[in-house]
């Protein structure tokens, strides 16, 4: 009995269709009204060899280094409330959503998840809110920002070298 209870629980499993927002990503999410979380608490109980790790502390780097990283490496870099998939405010949301029209890879991270990182992005663009948004370098501005140059026609020609060497790859 427990062994066909075990298979019939893997098997329902193995066969549970993942839609994109169920990505894994660091932290928590929800995903058809269930909570998962990707990380484990600090547990005393939780052996040392499981317990989640912090890579920017192990590696050497500073929260500001790693903004400056980020910022140079991805072409559409934004600093948002959740993942693009799971935008976690409307401002965050809305700025995906215009982004996400020009079909251009866009790296994000979650400020919620680490108070540092949140404070260190705001230092390094010498603005308040979030989400924060970066194109080829350039600190552009917030949600507001970015729908003003979508309807104005300037995004489209920030994003154009992106959008062609997307086309090339």
């Amino acid at each position: 009995m427990t062994r066909s209870l075990s298979n019939f629980i893997l098997k329902g499993i193995a066969g549970y269709p993942l839609g994109r927002s169920a990505r894994l990503v660091s932290g928590s999410f929800y995903h058809n009204g269930m909570k998962y979380s990707t990380s484990v608490p600090n547990d005393t109980d939780t052996h040392e060899d499981f317990r989640p790790t912090n890579k920017v502390e192990s590696s050497g780097l500073s929260l500001k280094d790693v903004v400056e990283q980020d910022v140079k490496e991805n072409p559409v870099m934004i600093y948002m409330k959740g993942i693009p998939e799971m935008p976690q405010c409307g401002f965050s949301a809305l700025a995906v959503r215009v982004l996400s029209q020009y079909k251009v890879p866009l790296s994000a991270r979650n400020i919620l998840e680490d108070a540092e990182l949140k404070n260190a992005v705001k230092a390094f663009s010498h603005w308040p809110t979030f989400p924060q948004i970066f194109i080829q370098g350039e600190f552009i501005g917030g949600s507001d920002i970015i729908l003003s140059m979508h309807q104005n026609g300037e995004l489209k020609e920030k994003l154009k070298d992106i959008s062609a060497d997307q086309k090339s790859e």
